[in-house]
């Protein structure tokens, strides 16, 4: 036949344990079948293909480079796979279903359990999977194809960007906040030099935002003075709260301590920090429907996001 395959799925699998493992013994263990057959499977498939897929030469075997095509289209192809057994199995049965959400620091702390919580309600059948990481490896992962959603705060990189679906989901403000006995009154853009201030470390998009705010309105960052520098957004509440100097936080983030009066808001005359929170998906990787019914209830505002997290403004 014309559209005759030269190969089988098994034996793509075989070709990527090889490569994995480096030898055909190993390979054979790791698919628990003999070597001889692992052997024969690939003398088969060069022969079918009419090229050398290995170099058997050396104490590891190394892929020439036709194998190293052919490995790539295979990660390629047995994903293909995975992803229509995942899709056959939603049709078959709706009442299950697993999804893999992303999530960059400040979202996935203070945004993503209230919604995860909402969602579980309306479809307690659906296992959830949260990973918190920066906005970076976050997108790198739905690229890869290791998350189906993610909500981020900071900016997508383009390299990465270009091969997402990225939209503008609700705002999120930054606030100046101190302890409550701070002698701080209504500061003025200027006055912010004066200041003690605990941040996040610079690489965070988090400061990095903040950073582009303050520099639009006149103030260079780096004389900002800078008493601590924190590896978490908790570990600057309980600076604050100490008194050891003042921060811009998220509102999401200092929600309930502005409301039971261990942290104070302050008003910076001039001044507004705002960034957007983005939904991501990977528009060339099947959406269960798992992943469907998350990203069309936040779109939709259905009634699982009627109620969003507590000073979180929807776009």
């Amino acid at each position: 036949m014309a559209d005759e395959l030269p190969f089988t799925l098994d034996q793509l699998l075989i070709v990527r344990a090889i490569a994995q493992q480096g030898s055909f013994r190993r390979a054979a263990d790791s698919l628990f079948v003999s070597q001889p057959a692992v052997s024969l499977q690939i003398q088969n498939l060069e022969r079918q293909l009419g090229v050398v897929l290995f170099d058997r030469g050396g104490r590891k075997v190394q892929l020439t480079d036709a194998g190293q095509i052919l490995v790539q289209y295979s990660e390629r192809i047995l994903k293909l796979c995975r992803e229509t057994t995942q899709a056959l199995a939603d049709l078959q049965d709706m009442r299950r279903g697993h999804l893999v959400l992303g999530a960059s620091q400040t979202v996935g702390t203070y945004v993503m359990p209230s919604l995860i919580a909402q969602y579980h309600r309306s479809y307690p059948h659906i296992s959830v999977q949260l990973m918190v990481q920066s906005t970076r490896r976050i997108a790198r992962k739905l690229v890869e194809g290791q998350l189906d959603v993610a909500i981020v705060g900071g900016e997508i990189p383009f390299d990465l960007q270009k091969n997402l679906k990225v939209i503008a989901l609700a705002e999120d403000e930054y606030v100046l906040v101190s302890s409550p006995g701070a002698a701080i009154e209504s500061p003025s853009i200027a006055d912010l030099l004066t200041l003690p201030f605990i941040t996040l470390d610079p690489q965070s998009s988090t400061r990095q935002t903040i950073d582009r705010v303050l520099d639009r309105h006149g103030i260079n960052p780096s004389e900002l003075d800078v008493q601590l520098e924190l590896s978490s957004v908790e570990a600057i509440k309980n600076a604050v709260q100490a008194g050891l100097g003042v921060a811009f936080l998220s509102v999401v983030a200092v929600g309930s301590e502005l409301e039971q009066g261990r942290l104070r808001k302050h008003s910076v005359e001039g001044l507004q920090v705002r960034r957007t929170l983005w939904l991501a998906f990977n528009p060339e990787r099947y959406q269960s429907q798992a992943a469907t019914w998350f990203r069309q209830g936040l779109l939709a505002r259905q009634d699982w996001l009627k109620t969003p997290p507590p000073h979180l403004q929807l776009i």
